[in-house]
């Protein structure tokens, strides 16, 4: 068959036409740049947010559920149903001196705080990591004082101390919340301290920590839960030194002699222990506090709800019920340290849980017949009780 030239230029521009309309139907169906036959590693965001490949399945769990910093605040828990105990020594907070309403107010009164000063929150959020810096005097103590409305925000779980008080003495940090950091309120070389009436929540790590020669202090009165949002083996509710393979970082290679601190009348319900009491601490008491061990964690480690390792403590008349193993427990890290406490009038539930009320692993420490155990005996170590 004859074809001239008009009739080859009709035949390539039918073929052109015919390829264009394909790839036009194509990518409205499929979508440009990631169609239905994509595979959905090619295209999603790594950890950065920018496009490319993730790496492995854990990298992408861990995109998908590492929580964000810069995320809106949620409450992952409701509080415990629980209500606080209150005793006589509850300190009250005098007038205000200085009020706050927002953070930049907040960072500007602890910058000039002096003794005697009394800042007072008004309800709202303070978002920001907040610290302490000035010491007050046993006459003229300095007060940050505030309803549970009043809330310090530490900006996410992963990193920071909401509220930093660093070597600091004679504080009162009274009735405010604090969510939403790695770790709560720190203490660091702070001393006759008061930690009073907080909320403390949603918690990377552990809620309230003295460290790092803190001594003299009082934990008294706070409602305690959702720590561990990080890592839950890290969720204790109150936490007291520095273990023995963190003295190097913390208290300059030596035993971090954090002694002579009360933690009294607080409800804690935490993914770690409720009250971990570490080697090298002393003479503290641990009276008249409320444990709720139902979001233990689990681990080998987080297996009752205070773990003590210190020497000389008082723990007595505090109140727990639900636990994966035991109420109370000691243990020596350090040769010569878990030894000389004595347990008393403490009213333990262990719920089935098979294990004991005071599994006292050490020895030489005291454990009163007045202890009353449900669901197992009151111990397992140089009998019953003594």
């Amino acid at each position: 068959m004859r074809v001239d030239g008009r009739t080859w230029l009709g035949m390539l521009l039918g073929a052109a036409i015919t390829v264009v309309v394909v790839v036009l139907l194509h990518t409205l169906f499929n979508g440009a740049g990631g169609g239905a036959n994509t595979p959905i590693e090619d295209i999603r965001p790594k950890s950065g947010g920018t496009a490319g490949t993730l790496d492995s399945p854990e990298e992408a769990s861990q995109v998908e559920d590492e929580p964000d910093d810069d995320a809106p605040f949620t409450a992952s828990q409701e509080p415990p149903d629980i209500e606080v105990p209150v005793g006589d020594d509850k300190i009250d907070c005098p007038e205000a001196t200085v009020t706050v309403s927002d953070a930049a107010q907040l960072v500007e009164a602890l910058e000039s705080v002096e003794p005697g000063a009394v800042i007072e929150l008004e309800p709202g959020v303070y978002t920001g990591r907040f610290v302490a810096t000035t010491p007050g005097t046993a006459a003229d103590p300095i007060f940050v004082c505030g309803p549970p409305e009043a809330i310090i925000d530490g900006g996410g779980v992963k990193k920071g101390y909401a509220f930093h008080l660093d070597q600091v003495s004679h504080w009162r940090l009274v009735g405010f919340t604090v969510r939403n950091s790695q770790k709560g309120v720190m203490a660091d070389r702070t001393s006759k301290t008061i930690i009073q009436g907080l909320t403390v929540h949603d918690i990377g790590d552990e809620a309230i920590h003295l460290r790092n020669f803190s001594s003299d202090n009082v934990v008294q009165y706070c409602m305690i839960y959702a720590t561990g949002l990080r890592r839950e083996k890290f969720g204790e509710g109150v936490y007291l030194g520095t273990a023995e393979s963190n003295w190097k970082t913390f208290s300059g290679g030596q035993m971090d002699r954090s002694d002579r601190n009360i933690v009294r009348g607080n409800v804690i319900r935490a993914t770690a222990e409720a009250i971990d009491i570490k080697e090298g601490t002393s003479d503290g008491k641990i009276i008249g506090n409320v444990f709720d061990g139902s979001k233990l964690a689990g681990s080998k480690h987080n297996d009752s709800w205070v773990d003590v390792k210190g020497n000389g403590y008082l723990i007595e008349g505090n109140t727990g019920s639900h636990t994966n193993a035991d109420g109370f427990q000691t243990h020596e890290i350090v040769d010569g340290w878990g030894t000389g406490n004595v347990f008393r009038a403490n009213i333990i539930d262990l719920g089935g849980s098979g294990g004991v009320g005071i599994n006292d692993t050490v020895g030489g420490n005291s454990i009163s017949c007045d202890n009353k155990v449900t669901g197992g005996p009151i111990s397992k170590k140089d009998g019953d009780c003594r």
